[in-house]
């Protein structure tokens, strides 16, 4: 699948993620990360939770994300907040492109090339 995003966020350091069907680049601050998705539909994420609060935004697509046993449909231009410490899961429902900014340096560590 080639890339949505602009070659400027692919040349970003590709993001090491353990899901099927979900790649990602990492904008890295120094105590954050931005990181952009894209996902396969029908992809998905397990139930989990992080030690820092996670903010994102919808590009592309639409998916299904439950946020402490609450699931409601986000499409494009939809913004989500996910609080320290809440689980939450997601499926793809078509190809995304997702935005999230996360609250902790080190969520997504760079692939090993």
């Amino acid at each position: 699948m080639k890339s949505w995003f602009p070659e400027l966020i692919v040349d970003l350091p590709e993001a090491d993620i353990p899901f099927e069907g979900v790649k990602g680049w990492i904008a890295q601050g120094e105590s954050q990360q931005m990181v952009f998705f894209e996902m396969k539909p029908l992809s998905q994420v397990p139930e989990h939770s992080h030690e820092a609060p996670q903010w994102g935004i919808v590009v592309e697509g639409r998916m299904e994300l439950t946020i402490n046993d609450k699931t409601e449909i986000y499409e494009k231009g939809d913004e989500y907040f996910i609080p320290a410490h809440t689980k939450h899961s997601v499926k793809f429902l078509s190809e995304c492109r997702v935005v999230d900014y996360f609250g902790e340096k080190m969520r997504y560590k760079p692939k090993v090339r």
